[in-house]
């Protein structure tokens, strides 16, 4: 009866082009707790620029090098590939500026 179930379960989500393969095997640091009684909106930016910097990498890693090659669209669907929530457009700008400031 398990194995009936486990053939009606839809494909998974999980991407099948070798450079998405490649970022679904990323290495993890350990994560640590994040330093108590900073303001709110420290923490806002901290995270996004974690999230900028995890997708500027990816976007590195699949070969996109230039800042107007870095469209919304497609570092959302890098974000969507890595398993991270949708980036905002301020995220996304900071992504285009990691990647213009990588150059210098």
């Amino acid at each position: 009866m398990a194995s009936a179930a486990l053939a009606a379960k839809p494909p998974s989500k999980v991407p099948t082009t070798p450079a998405a393969t490649a970022l679904t095997t990323l290495p993890t640091l350990p994560k640590k707790p994040l330093p108590a009684g900073r303001p709110r909106e420290w923490y806002v930016s901290h995270n996004r620029r974690l999230k900028a910097m995890r997708l500027a990498i990816a976007l590195l890693d699949t070969g996109v090098h230039r800042p107007e090659r870095a469209t919304d669209r497609r570092i959302r669907t890098t974000a969507e590939q890595i398993g991270v929530h949708p980036p905002s457009g301020a995220t996304c700008r900071m992504v285009r500026s990691l990647l213009r400031h990588g150059d210098s």
